[in-house]
């Protein structure tokens, strides 16, 4: 009996996670046709859009679509949220200097800013980011997101790197559409300057704003997350794509933009004309 409850109170708790932070799969649309993408990359993976005028969702592969993975640094969202309102960071240019560690990325070889480190996607700067919030107030930020799992044990400056706190791309299309609408719990002055951060494209077609992620699962393969949205003649339709590879000498920066950018081109996007 206490062991039928334990499970129908956790799939309560999953169901009510889904409700709030992702969205409404059993309404989705399958549309089967985008594995063409990913097999021209020799890659899985799963893609989905929520075009926020009618509520249609679209998604290709749904197993992966609603399967939990790290988040790489797509977690750099949440951690720059959550460090511009408690005031560990006081703005986007607020400079952490280089620690003199010649790391491979020569782009995180310097002196950062926040909205540089986040351009540049600059682990580094994150890390000393996720110790300067620390542990407990990192917690309580997770849980009041309800984000993923929810599981930041081990080292705070690894959590979202070492498959320990994984979520859904489901759950990340659900967190785009509330940090776009101002609907997380944080300050609207601070939700705004994260999407200026995130915005990459700007032109009298289209905005197209995003966060990538790139890292392993437990078997080494390699994970690649887009994930954000598309502005086109004021309407926004916001987008996940999430890429799985095993080959270890895949080009996972080219392959998961190139990815995301076929099928938004396929669907009509970039033309101004949505």
């Amino acid at each position: 009996m206490r062991k039928t409850l334990f499970l129908s109170n956790s799939l309560t708790a999953i169901f009510l996670a889904a409700l709030f932070y992702g969205c409404s799969i059993n309404k989705a649309e399958v549309d089967d046709s985008l594995k063409k993408y990913f097999d021209a990359k020799q890659v899985e993976g799963c893609f989905t859009m929520l075009n926020n005028a009618d509520g249609r969702i679209v998604v290709y592969n749904m197993g992966l679509d609603t399967m939990r993975l790290q988040p790489a640094s797509t977690f750099k969202i949440i951690n720059s949220l959550i460090a511009l309102q408690t005031g560990v960071a006081t703005d986007e240019n607020m400079v952490i200097p280089w620690d003199g560690v010649r790391r491979w990325n020569k782009d995180w070889n310097k002196n950062l800013s926040m909205k540089e480190a986040f351009r540049v996607s600059a682990v580094p700067y994150n890390q000393e980011i996720a110790r300067r919030i620390g542990k407990d107030t990192m917690q309580r930020w997770i849980d009041s997101l309800s984000y993923g799992n929810k599981n930041i044990s081990g080292p705070i400056d690894s959590f979202w790197l070492n498959n320990t706190l994984k979520i859904s791309p489901d759950e990340q299309l659900g967190l785009m559409k509330k940090l776009y609408f101002d609907q997380l719990p944080f300050r609207k002055s601070v939700m705004e300057t994260v999407r200026n951060m995130m915005l990459q494209e700007d032109n009298t077609n289209y905005k197209l704003s995003y966060k990538t992620g790139w890292g392993f699962d437990e078997k080494g393969h390699s994970i690649g997350w887009v994930t954000g949205w598309i502005e086109e003649n004021k309407h926004v339709y916001f987008f996940i794509t999430l890429v799985r590879s095993d080959n270890k000498d895949i080009d996972m920066a080219r392959v998961r933009l190139d990815i995301t950018r076929d099928i938004l081109k396929e669907y009509g996007f970039f033309e101004g004309k949505k």
